[in-house]
């Protein structure tokens, strides 16, 4: 959705593109607008280059801010019209824009990047344009309960149903060609992608169709960080990633081994942001959130797994929701979504469970480092690689 350009050097083509989506980032978008210039005069001078900032009307200057910011490399902001949020249509402007200048290589990065430094243009870019990568992931080192949605959600739908091993599909920096930014135009869009759901739209997509896909060391990801978010972003990436897991049975129903992605950027990718969680917090989400959709689930899961997960929630120091009956509820949900029913519905109902989930596991890892975190992390996405024949048998009864 477009309603203005500001293209003040009159851009009409660039090999390379740089995109910051924002909505009120003008206290911080000038650092990665600067960090992006410099990376891209020092490792890619020779060639066009434009940076994008797509917007969403944005009230508090982000515009200004951008435009003002002092670069070499030319600069286009567009907007959404007034109160039309979501990360997904400065997405979708983004991809056409780039379509139009004729881009090789788009680079997409968040626009409250702290730790961006002019080293990942050519993290980022060089190997679209050197080595034909079609789509490259993120790679950070992250806080052990920082992006808990892609940790308990995210990463186990990628590894275990799509059989790839992405650690951060929703990281939020990525670097994609021309040509997927064409097929992700060209493909239909869920409402819920429009708004937080387009990081896992974007990477379930490159996967579903077959283009190079990597990912590439980036260090700590530091930024305003938003674990984990009680807004619509929960809603959104759900909503997006199973009903791409339904409607794409036929792709991944086959799929008999994980696939390891080629990493390129940094090998070492240093200490993780710090990060302050409230524990308890999460404990009165988790317990809040079952009390107010324990009829909706209902509806949702079989018999056995809605009596295990009242049972742990009645435990005076539950919710206690192990690897085991988060498989069992994470596939109770895909069959619902594959019966049809209203999917932000589907996914408002199991956030309360998301929470005990996340409150689970940390209880388990609380003594454990971020580094020694991977491995409970990557064991969820085993566990459904492991059990995914039980879901390919529960589709293919709805068919």
């Amino acid at each position: 959705m477009f309603e203005r350009e500001v293209n003040p050097q009159r851009v009409t083509e660039a090999e390379i593109v740089v995109v910051i989506p924002s909505y009120n980032e003008a206290d911080s978008i000038a650092h990665p607008t600067r960090m992006a210039d410099q990376g891209l005069c020092r490792y890619f001078g020779g060639r066009k280059s434009v940076i994008i900032n797509t917007d969403n009307a944005s009230p508090d200057g982000t515009e200004e801010a951008f435009l003002g910011t002092e670069t070499q490399v030319p600069k286009i902001y567009i907007t959404t019209p007034a109160n039309t949020p979501g990360k997904g249509w400065n997405f979708a402007n983004a991809f056409r824009k780039s379509c139009v200048l004729g881009a090789r290589a788009l680079v997409c990065v968040d626009a409250d990047l702290l730790s961006i430094t002019p080293e990942w243009m050519q993290y980022m870019a060089g190997p679209v344009l050197d080595e034909g990568i079609d789509y490259l992931a993120p790679l950070y080192a992250r806080h052990k309960y920082d992006g808990t949605i892609t940790n308990n959600i995210c990463y186990p739908l990628i590894y275990g149903i799509f059989g790839w091993d992405i650690r951060q599909p929703i990281g939020g920096d990525f670097a994609l060609s021309g040509r997927l930014a064409q097929h992700l135009v060209s493909v239909p869009w869920h409402r819920t992608t429009h708004h937080y759901g387009v990081d896992i739209f974007m990477t379930m997509n490159a996967l579903l169709g077959d283009f190079r896909v990597a990912q590439v060391g980036l260090g700590s990801k530091v930024h305003k960080p938003s674990a984990p978010k009680l807004g619509p972003m929960f809603v959104q990436v759900v909503s997006t990633a199973l009903l791409t897991v339904v409607e794409n049975f036929h792709r991944w129903k086959d799929v008999t081994s994980v696939r390891r992605t080629p990493v390129f950027g940094l090998s070492e990718l240093g200490p993780a942001q710090e990060l302050e969680v409230d524990r308890d917090a999460i404990r009165r989400n988790a317990v809040e959130g079952f009390k107010a959709t324990r009829e909706e689930l209902s509806t949702c899961l079989s018999r056995p797994v809605l009596e295990r997960v009242e049972r742990t929630f009645a435990e005076p120091d539950g919710p206690r929701i192990d690897t085991e009956l988060w498989v069992d509820i994470l596939f109770d949900m895909i069959v619902a979504f594959g019966r049809g029913e209203d999917p932000p519905r589907l996914a408002e109902s199991m956030r309360g469970l998301y929470f005990g989930r996340v409150y689970s596991f940390m209880n388990e890892t609380w003594e454990l480092s971020s580094a020694e975190c991977e491995e409970p992390i990557r064991q969820q996405g085993v566990r459904v690689f492991q059990r995914r024949d039980e879901l390919r048998r529960r589709l293919e009864a709805l068919r």
